[in-house]
């Protein structure tokens, strides 16, 4: 899925460039929080957990603050939150699918929904453009840990589904459920990973111009902005130069 990684490349240049490293921050640590509520605030007995602080320190969340957001689970806090999921379009009919966690359902809600309409999309249903997407699970190693057919080997091998294998480094994709057994395989095969997430992969994509590029980013950019929404997909595609111009 070239746009999915396109989507996963712009997400990381956007992060590194990012100033407001405190907004990323604490969406991690709510993620911490949250999935140590629900399950054993030890990592290494509650897969949700563990990924959750793999991807923290995959965006370099200092330990104290991953500690912190752990501990905050056994004082009470997260009980509130509830994961919500909306679905909507966006420029040029792209699919948009929201993540949010909130304390406050009705906000939350009001706020997706003026966002997807002052950036010339609009919030549909949920399952509206879900049936686009796959959940999966997502791996990724930086192109140095090995030659693609090293890496689609050890993959393979660990139960995985598929692998996407360019300059930029390895996507390793499997099913959402084996992902903490595909993971840990992966972890003695290759070593540590850069980041370990469930994802929601387009199954169909939409060609973007630079134009719609630029208005589609708009609308990202302010439903990221919210910090009440944790991730934000879209199935877009787009040419290289489109992606170089943005």
């Amino acid at each position: 899925m070239a746009g999915h990684s396109k989507w996963a490349n712009i997400q990381h240049r956007k992060g590194r460039q990012d100033a407001a490293r405190s907004k990323l921050f604490s969406k991690l640590s709510k993620e911490i929080t949250v999935a140590a509520k629900m399950g054993d605030p030890d990592p290494e007995k509650n897969p949700r957990l563990r990924m959750a602080v793999k991807e923290a320190k995959s965006q370099s969340v200092p330990k104290d603050v991953i500690d912190r957001a752990i501990k905050k689970s056994q004082a009470g806090d997260g009980d509130d939150y509830e994961e919500i999921r909306y679905e909507g379009y966006g420029p040029n009919g792209v699919a948009v699918i929201v993540e949010a966690m909130t304390d406050n359902r009705n906000r939350t809600a009001s706020v997706v929904r003026s966002t997807f309409s002052k950036c010339g999309g609009n919030l549909g249903e949920t399952g509206s453009v879900g049936f686009m997407f796959d959940r999966t699970g997502e791996v990724t190693y930086p192109a140095e840990v090995g030659d693609s057919d090293t890496v689609f080997e050890a993959a393979i091998e660990a139960g995985a589904d598929d692998v996407e294998s360019s300059e930029d480094g390895h996507i390793i994709w499997c099913t959402d459920t084996d992902l903490n057994e595909v993971s840990n395989a992966l972890e003695e095969a290759l070593g540590e990973s850069e980041s370990t997430k469930l994802v929601w992969k387009p199954t169909t994509t939409t060609e973007m111009d630079l134009e719609g590029m630029q208005k589609l980013m708009k609308l990202i950019d302010a439903l990221e902005d919210d910090d009440d929404v944790q991730r934000v997909t879209a199935n877009f595609e787009a040419s290289d130069e489109v992606m170089e111009q943005l």
